[in-house]
């Protein structure tokens, strides 16, 4: 149970970073905030067009009287906008994480050099073009799992009673998995880790990585708020990175006067 605390620490701990670095933590939001654009504008579309779109793609139903015509279309219209803004939720982070590889990038090389010993960080050594492509690949195949076990989890959720209880607790344990999985790629991609060993390495510390993921995962389900803890969770997860590989963190890490925006020098 102690990695449970220890995931939540590494929040935490990535949220006083960025509080603490207010340059980066204003680039980190950057992303976020484009991407949020972005949704708001493709639901906003949906919610004004999604009816058309549905009675374009039901011909058959014309001829159907009133009120099932109207009903039946109502329906579809619903389900679609409710299917988009799953899909919206699901696909937030990876699509921030895509737009914002180099600000992302950035920043988890900050807080490697931060809490290393030697003040060093590793480096990728790919172009960008080659990151974002790499990155893009993970994310759909990340997606994928996860809609699978969204599928299963919603055909479970119609048991009784088990898809009351036991049913929602596994949900936000996997979506706390699939998420830090997203998070800790942009550090562990900059040191040469696929797609593969990086699940081998999280379900080694399963505890681990629920205690930062579920958190963050309910938090995320209040609206903007994903927004404003992005740059955090990525600090964060630099960090939970670290303790995976058991890389060595310099004993003045959190000091709070060490920061990479304003260095002073004392005679």
């Amino acid at each position: 149970m102690r990695d449970l605390g220890a995931g939540f620490g590494h929040l935490l701990k990535g949220q006083q970073w960025v509080a603490r670095h207010g340059k980066q933590y204003g680039f980190g939001l950057v992303p976020g905030l484009i991407t949020l654009v972005l949704y708001a504008a493709a639901l906003v579309a949906l919610a004004l067009w999604g009816e058309d779109a549905v009675t374009w793609a039901t011909p058959f139903a014309d001829a159907w009287p009133s009120p099932w015509l109207g009903l039946f279309r109502g329906f579809l219209t619903a389900v679609l906008f409710a299917l988009a803004l799953l899909l919206a939720v699901l696909t937030f982070t990876a699509v921030t994480l895509l737009v914002g590889q180099p600000f992302y990038e950035s920043l988890s090389e900050k807080v490697d050099r931060d809490v290393c010993p030697d003040g060093t960080a590793p480096r990728s050594g790919l172009p960008l073009h080659r990151e974002l492509w790499i990155s893009a690949r993970d994310s759909l195949r990340i997606l994928v799992r996860a809609m699978l076990w969204g599928v299963l989890l919603f055909g479970l959720g119609f048991l009784p009673f088990v898809g009351q209880t036991v049913v929602p607790v596994i949900g936000f344990l996997v979506t706390g998995f699939f998420l830090t999985e997203e998070l800790t790629a942009v550090a562990l991609q900059r040191r040469g880790v696929e797609l593969r060993e990086r699940l081998t390495l999280l379900r080694s510390r399963r505890l681990l990585v629920w205690g930062f993921g579920t958190p963050l995962g309910l938090a995320f389900l209040v609206p903007f708020v994903a927004v404003f803890l992005m740059p955090g969770a990525v600090a964060g997860a630099t960090l939970l990175t670290r303790e995976l590989l058991g890389e060595e963190n310099s004993e003045d890490a959190d000091d709070p006067e060490d920061s990479d925006d304003e260095q002073v020098t004392h005679p």
